[in-house]
């Protein structure tokens, strides 16, 4: 039960690692954070729509009406025109629709009223325009109106997926324009596999090949590894352990490369650095935490054993990167190949 417990939890966490480390996600995810701050932290707690002095325009429907009724009952006690086109105006263009409902429903009001008010007044309702006491957002005190608080929190989202879009595919981008992951590839399949047999050994159950190349800062790489039979015994696989300095594309100066066994409750790792990070007796030891030390060179091997599982990691070929950095203290390349046995 431990150890199948161990086993959900370690496939998990990969499982969980890879989803997250995947661009799209990563947008999709930046997306409704953004969305869920903008709207619902900053529009409807912090800084919320607040309105005043608001027109008869901006009520509903039935309020219209009870309005326009109230301005034709005043008209009909104080016939004072300029007041009464101010009222009109205030229900802006819908003024023409709320005087043909009032008229087609007078209920308990005067029809004559209501006839001599559209009759005297229904010119200047067709061609009201003048805005008068116009509605005003209540200011929030750091960032102004509400409605343009709103605005602005949506121009961010969108222009924080556009910059992070723009950034994950130039990092991932080479200068002929495809990802590096995919230049990868390139490298992955002209790469010479070890044929154990000529060299009298039995076969592996499974053999990989896989190439880091400097601009694909996602790289983790990871393989099942099953039985001649299809039944699942383990992963392996290898990852980003350590860069050095600042700015992008990251400088790998270090790869984890682990073993993972079902009957085994513990992942076995080692850990393939540059020239430089293995020289430096600080970084070394601190990046021992993650596994056993292996300084990377062409054509040199690492055994990692579990339980049931043998798996022997093999440097096909590599490559150090060039700039303002220490020498060979960053990989450009490295092509890499996992061949596991069972002991069983």
């Amino acid at each position: 039960m431990d150890n199948a417990s161990e086993i959900q939890k370690e496939s998990g966490r990969r499982l969980n690692l890879a989803v997250l480390r995947e661009p799209r996600n990563l947008a999709i995810l930046a997306f409704v954070a953004g969305a869920i701050f903008g709207l619902l932290v900053l529009g409807w707690w912090l800084f919320p729509v607040a309105w005043e002095n608001a027109t008869a325009q901006e009520l509903r429907p039935d309020l219209r009406q009870d309005y326009l009724r109230a301005a034709i009952d005043s008209y009909s006690l104080n016939p004072d025109e300029l007041a009464a086109n101010r009222r009109l105006d205030a229900l802006g263009e819908l003024a023409g629709d709320t005087m043909a409902t009032v008229a087609a429903s007078p209920g308990e009001q005067n029809v004559e009223s209501i006839a001599h008010f559209q009759m005297l007044l229904g010119g200047e309702v067709a061609g009201a325009t003048q805005q008068v006491g116009g509605a005003a957002e209540t200011e929030s005190p750091l960032l102004g109106t509400g409605s343009l608080l709103l605005t602005m929190c949506g121009i961010t989202v969108v222009l924080g997926l556009a910059l992070g879009a723009i950034y994950f595919v130039r990092r991932r981008q080479g200068e002929d324009g495809r990802p590096a992951a995919l230049k990868a590839r390139d490298f992955t399949r002209g790469a010479q596999q070890t044929d154990y047999g000529v060299a009298g050994e039995s076969a592996p159950l499974s053999q990989w090949m896989t190439t880091y190349l400097i601009g694909d800062d996602l790289f983790d790489d990871s393989f099942s590894i099953d039985s001649p039979a299809g039944e699942f015994m383990g992963e392996c696989g290898v990852g980003i352990a350590e860069t050095i300095g600042v700015g992008s594309p990251k400088r790998v100066s270090a790869f984890e490369i682990w073993l993972f066994d079902k009957n085994d409750i513990q992942t076995v790792t080692k850990v393939l650095m540059s020239s430089h990070i293995f020289r430096d007796d600080a970084a070394r030891e601190r990046l021992s935490a993650k596994g056993e030390p292996v300084l990377s060179s062409p054509g040199v091997e690492t055994v990692l054993e579990t339980e049931t599982l043998q798996m022997v990691a093999r440097v096909v070929d590599m490559q150090y990167g060039e700039g303002a950095l220490p020498e060979e203290s960053f990989f450009e390349r490295v092509t890499l190949e996992l061949a596991v046995w069972s002991k069983v």
